[in-house]
């Protein structure tokens, strides 16, 4: 048996796909491990840990360790100065017991024990003009710890391991490529048909969009593109949470859905034309095996993780090309059997992503290390 200690802190980030992740790997470990003992830490100042999940932490004899504390607090004491305040001795402490400690993609805690990590992706070495200069720094100081502290890197993706090698000159023996599951349901008839009244949308006569509002997401030219095509009696939805970047949705046949519960937005994958992903450059790409799991045909970038998480499973193209996306969106709005095609060959690849498969390549990786 081994005593793991997980930092979950990042599970408030609703329609994220760092909250997704973190929501995931949790319900995964405590689903899966039957052996194991777990020390789960949470901090956040204004928000509290789902009662569901704290109770299931309880129930299967694991630990739970929260504070109330601010996230940009924890990144400079932890990233920038690297140490541990007097009040918080006695929590680390606790932790000096523990055979691994897993931390999140936000701070790298200072303690000596064997530490493993999640990198995301490293976006802001090769965007870094699309993001605030705050995450930036945040990533440096992290980055220094993670190349200078941590045992195991798991990456979300080829992409990602080898972003790690090129930009921070990591060891690639310490880097494990571990792709995400993706936890979907099935909504059913009259969950959809509600969905589509509640946002005026009409079955099979929308495009899908789904991100948070930032520059990297690359929504801006997915807009000018679908400006340019101008289908009729087509609506382009874009569904996301508002972030760092400022869009103006003006035309009649544009609807900014902001964040939407899940529910809603596995509706409206279930009921869109097809699913359109336009993204500069992703560490994984969620919401394509999303997509792909409940039957929407999609084409997105053809950059980054991307081509890996979709294989040959979507239309591809350039995503600083509007023209090329232009294009590639008239394609599947025109051919009923590409569309088709990529229904069929995406239902397949995205039953390979499960949270089963994470969770028991970290348990053997962590158990295994030498």
């Amino acid at each position: 048996m081994m005593k793991i200690g997980i930092d979950i802190s990042q599970i408030i980030y609703q329609g994220t796909g760092v909250g997704r992740f973190t929501q995931g790997l949790t319900e995964a470990i405590l689903n899966y491990d039957k052996k194991n003992h777990w020390l789960f830490f949470f901090s956040s100042f204004r928000q509290s840990l789902n009662k569901n999940i704290e109770e299931k932490i309880w129930q299967k004899g694991h630990q739970l360790i929260s504070w109330k504390l601010p996230s940009f607090f924890l990144s400079f004491l932890f990233n920038d100065l690297h140490l541990v305040t007097k009040p918080l001795i006695n929590t680390f402490s606790s932790l000096n017991s523990l055979d691994w400690f897993i931390t999140s993609d936000w701070i790298e805690l200072p303690i000596s024990i064997k530490k493993a990590t999640v990198v995301h992706d490293l976006v802001y070495c090769r965007y870094p003009q699309t993001l605030p200069k705050k995450i930036i720094k945040t990533q440096e100081k992290r980055l220094h710890w993670v190349k200078n502290e941590t045992e195991i890197i798991f990456a979300d993706s080829n992409a990602t391991k080898d972003d790690l090698i090129d930009y921070s000159k990591i060891d690639p023996q310490k880097i494990i490529v571990n792709y995400p599951g993706v936890s979907i349901f099935t909504p059913p008839d009259n969950l959809i048909k509600k969905t589509l009244k509640k946002y005026q949308l009409e079955e099979k006569k929308f495009i899908l969009t789904v991100g948070k509002i930032e520059p990297r997401k690359n929504i801006e030219r997915l807009i000018d593109a679908f400006n340019k095509l101008n289908p009729a009696n087509i609506t382009l939805a874009v569904v996301g949470p508002q972030g760092w970047g400022q869009i103006k949705f003006s035309s009649s046949n544009i609807k900014y859905l902001n964040y939407i519960k899940d529910a809603e937005l596995y509706s409206l994958y279930s009921s869109c034309l097809f699913f359109v992903y336009p993204s500069l450059w992703e560490g994984f790409g969620y919401p394509i095996i999303e997509a792909m799991a409940l039957k929407a045909p999609v084409a997105c970038s053809n950059t980054s993780s991307m081509k890996e998480a979709a294989q040959n499973c979507a239309l591809f193209f350039n995503p600083f090309d509007v023209e090329d996306i232009k294009l590639k969106m008239k394609m599947m709005l025109e051919n009923d059997k590409l569309r088709k095609d990529l229904v069929a060959k995406g239902k397949v690849n995205a039953k390979s992503f499960t949270w089963k498969n994470y969770y028991l390549k970290l348990i053997k990786t962590l158990s295994t290390f030498k």
